[in-house]
């Protein structure tokens, strides 16, 4: 007779193959599907609203803020130093039905941006974030890291210039929403849920709010050198005010 211990096992054994196929069967994606295609002259959304004789808001570069954080990583991240970056020439467009009560029916916006436009470690941008921006950088380290963080060994600012946004899905109610954005970075797409504060008005719009995006999300490696001893952390948190007008 097959002793305890003996069953038990051999349970066990023919139980493996099993786990092992739930352990490793694909999980079904929480991802939208793929979008449409996409535009770079919002083309598409100014035609929406010339066919439904909607309005559309243009984004004010400057009145608007962007502000993307760099921080520092690897054993000897304390030599390195944190980075603001500015993007001082937003472009966009906001489409939105003409009452502002139902603002959110059919609403939609598009955001796009120059890599090699961005501003880097503007003193007034560091002096306003505290400590750990409180070094001084002088303008050789600024174009050394500017170089570093667009070349070929960073976003490949040349081969892929533009970050593009658009939102796919709005929920919620004013002010507080939820934003499905479809993000464009180094040649690659993906979407993200967005918390989003809106102040609606009949001629104007304001938005506030952060996401975090991970550089190896887009094919990018972060930047580093000596075998990791001094790097870029993976992940970049961009805060945001922008305004956009009729």
């Amino acid at each position: 007779m097959t002793s305890l211990r003996t069953r038990r096992l051999l349970l066990l054994l023919v139980s493996l193959p099993i786990l092992a196929a739930c352990a490793s069967a694909p999980q079904k994606s929480r991802e939208a599907e793929p979008a449409s295609p996409w535009p770079a002259d919002f083309g598409a959304m100014r035609q929406q609203a010339q066919d439904q004789q909607e309005r559309l808001l243009t984004i004010d570069a400057a009145a608007s803020a962007v502000r993307i954080h760099v921080f520092r990583g690897g054993r000897a991240a304390r030599l390195g130093h944190n980075h603001v970056l500015s993007v001082p020439a937003l472009q966009g467009l906001v489409f939105a039905p003409s009452t502002p009560e139902q603002a959110l029916d059919g609403a939609a916006f598009e955001l796009a941006f120059r890599l090699d436009e961005l501003v880097l470690d503007e003193p007034t941008s560091r002096a306003a974030l505290g400590p750990g921006w409180a070094s001084t950088l002088s303008a050789e380290a600024i174009a050394a890291t500017r170089s570093n963080m667009l070349g070929a060994a960073g976003l490949q600012a040349e081969a892929y210039p533009r970050v593009r946004l658009r939102s796919l899905s709005i929920r919620g109610a004013a002010p507080k929403l939820a934003v499905l954005l479809e993000i464009e970075l180094h040649g690659q797409r993906r979407q993200q849920w967005l918390a989003l504060h809106a102040e609606v008005q009949a001629e104007r719009l304001q938005a506030r709010g952060a996401l975090v995006l991970r550089q190896s999300d887009f094919g990018l490696q972060p930047f580093s050198v000596a075998g990791g001893l001094l790097a870029v952390q993976d992940e970049l948190l961009i805060e945001f005010d922008i305004v956009a007008k009729r």
